[in-house]
């Protein structure tokens, strides 16, 4: 993991500034990757990106609003996520993040791409699909959910401490907590590469660390409506992948999602958790190729 500054582009989208990077022949199919909760586009490996991209796809990370490199909201009012998920009006709503996604994909020269949205992002995916459905060709909902507060709904003790929790004091304190977040909602099937995760952290801190921003993102995630009827009208391709050992967001989640968009498909995972095991991503990128392909050969 070795970004460069010199390499992240910047778009101006919905009166803001999105940070993003592609990987890959920009002449090939293009995917976008949408990342989760409080998480930098870091959150998608390089060499997962790079696996991608070889596999004939120009592949397009991105920082969503709040994180990273892209705008910080800060006059805006303080996230509370417990008052939005009561009821209150958030900060800003998913269909906000949802805006900035469909806006990126024109700023970058598309009409439309393939989607890839992890955890948050895969439910800032469905409402980009949903909302927008012109701009995108393909859907993939990794361990995601449909916003039903009945099946799949996200532990909020666990969220809560990764995104609401009292803020570290120190570079080296925040590296340390995300070390223990990661381990709480990893693969229990899968080894835990410490070394990879703490060069993630170090160099998420460095490029911003911001748990306001968090904050605010957590409460537009539970001030979301339920999907569930509308992910009924999605008319493309759409792929459901899921950790059979998810402590985040079970995997009940992704069977719904699945459940709710006709000619979805499910692949479940055993041992997988809330995170990407290295030793899965040539079955995640040979899914996510097959799916892309569907929607390539529906546009034909």
């Amino acid at each position: 993991m070795d970004e460069s500054r010199d390499t992240i582009g910047r778009a101006s989208v919905n009166g803001i500034t999105l940070a993003h990077q592609s990987f890959g022949d920009p002449g090939d199919v293009p995917i976008l990757l949408v990342m989760g909760l409080g998480t930098q586009m870091l959150g998608w490996p390089d060499e997962f990106c790079a696996l991608l991209a070889a596999a004939g796809h120009h592949v397009t990370r991105f920082d969503n609003r709040d994180v990273g490199l892209s705008t910080h909201l800060d006059e805006l009012p303080p996230g509370q996520p417990v008052s939005a998920f009561l009821g209150r009006r958030p900060p800003y709503r998913l269909t906000d993040m949802a805006q900035d996604a469909a806006e990126l994909i024109g700023a970058l020269g598309h009409a439309s791409m393939h989607v890839v949205g992890l955890s948050m992002g895969g439910c800032i995916s469905q409402v980009l699909t949903l909302e927008h459905p012109h701009r995108v060709r393909s859907l993939t909902s990794m361990s995601s959910t449909t916003g039903s507060r009945r099946v799949g709904r996200p532990r909020l003790d666990i969220a809560r401490r990764m995104v609401a929790q009292k803020p570290a004091a120190t570079r080296a304190e925040v590296i340390e907590l995300a070390l223990t977040n990661w381990r709480q909602t990893g693969s229990p099937g899968y080894p835990f590469d410490e070394h990879r995760q703490r060069r993630r952290a170090a160099l998420s801190y460095d490029r911003c660390y911001d748990p306001a921003g968090g904050a605010r993102q957590f409460a537009a995630l539970l001030a979301a409506p339920d999907r569930t009827a509308a992910l009924a009208g999605v008319g493309v391709p759409t792929l459901v992948l899921h950790g059979e050992a998810d402590p985040l967001i079970g995997v009940s989640g992704g069977r719904a999602t699945a459940a709710a968009v006709p000619g979805a498909r499910l692949v479940t995972f055993p041992g997988m958790g809330h995170d990407l095991p290295e030793a899965l991503w040539p079955e995640f990128v040979a899914q996510i190729g097959r799916t892309v392909a569907q929607g390539e050969a529906d546009r034909a």
